[in-house]
């Protein structure tokens, strides 16, 4: 029972630990795709705690699960567990850890059937907007410019991938500033961003108590951007990449004062202007390699017993 106390207390400290230990680090804006690992790897180790933890409880409470899991280890492996002498409890936080397993994955599934509903109704909408001209196959445009006064642009994820840009954009944006906008679009579409939105979100609303998740989808939401935004700099340079971002949102009353509905855009500006140096190739490794021990972690400590019986 030791065992999967010790995996759920595990946990519960990575749970409160990690959104703490991350607000602090000073080279999460300067490496979002790390940052994006980093995040990714710490709610792995989370989910997989609890999942442990679940299946060490579930065979110390029912032979059956234990002959499942335990099958073909030798006797000394499984007295090393003491799983026959944990009482009621561990039943009582195999049945709560698999509501959570089960409640996660609807909520999942919620967020992926939410997330396919409005996509179908966006091209819906599009098609109304932007119908096909005679001989065009729906989905066979790879890019759909829509009239309209205000400047906007954005990727439809899918089968297949469309980048929207509005007539309005195409009138401000100029050279290098369109060309940026459009990596930017692209660098959301090449590293899938929208399947670390959903999941996030759907962690989030499934548990809205548990800090680790809030934290995940809101970072989520804001390292998305911000390395969509190194894409195109790196391509067509800050200074460009920070007035495509500035033309784009400026009638929006995002630059002007009090609050506005997109009020990290000027955060975003003034960090591609202050161009902050990146990380050094040996740290990004070292934190990368790092957050790849993270989730680890729990697996070592769940062949702890099995280690020693076998050493």
């Amino acid at each position: 029972m030791w065992v999967s106390l010790a995996l759920f207390l595990l946990g519960v400290l990575t749970a409160l630990a990690a959104p703490r230990l991350l607000s602090r680090a000073d080279w999460v804006e300067r490496e979002p795709v790390v940052a994006l690992w980093v995040w990714q790897c710490v709610v792995a180790a989370v989910l997989l705690s609890f999942a442990l933890s679940m299946t060490f409880s579930a065979s110390a409470a029912w032979q059956a699960v234990r002959g499942q899991v335990f099958a073909g280890a030798p006797r000394a492996v499984v007295d090393a567990y003491e799983l026959g002498t944990s009482g009621p409890w561990s039943a009582v936080l195999a049945v709560v850890l698999a509501a959570g397993g089960l409640w996660s994955g609807a909520m999942l599934g919620r967020e992926i059937g939410r997330a396919r509903a409005r996509r179908r109704q966006r091209r819906c909408d599009l098609l109304v907007r932007a119908p096909l001209l005679p001989g065009e196959r729906p989905g066979s445009e790879r890019l759909v410019v829509l009239e309209d006064e205000r400047a906007d642009a954005w990727w439809m994820a899918g089968a297949t991938p469309r980048l929207v840009i509005t007539t309005a954009a195409l009138r401000r944006l100029k050279g290098r500033q369109l060309d940026a906008v459009l990596a930017h679009e692209q660098g959301h579409a090449r590293a899938r961003h929208d399947w670390l939105l959903h999941g996030s979100g759907a962690l989030a609303a499934g548990f809205p108590g548990i800090p680790v998740f809030a934290a995940f989808r809101e970072e989520m939401h804001r390292l998305v951007e911000l390395a969509a935004d190194d894409v195109a700099s790196r391509r067509f340079g800050r200074l460009t990449t920070a007035l495509a971002l500035v033309e784009l949102n400026e009638d929006r009353g995002v630059f002007g004062p009090g609050p506005a509905p997109a009020a990290d855009l000027p955060q975003r500006v003034n960090r591609l202007l202050a161009a902050t140096p990146r990380l050094t190739a040996g740290r990004r490794l070292r934190l990368t390699a790092a957050a790849s021990l993270v989730p680890v972690v729990p697996v070592l400590v769940a062949f702890v017993p099995a280690l020693r019986a076998l050493g």
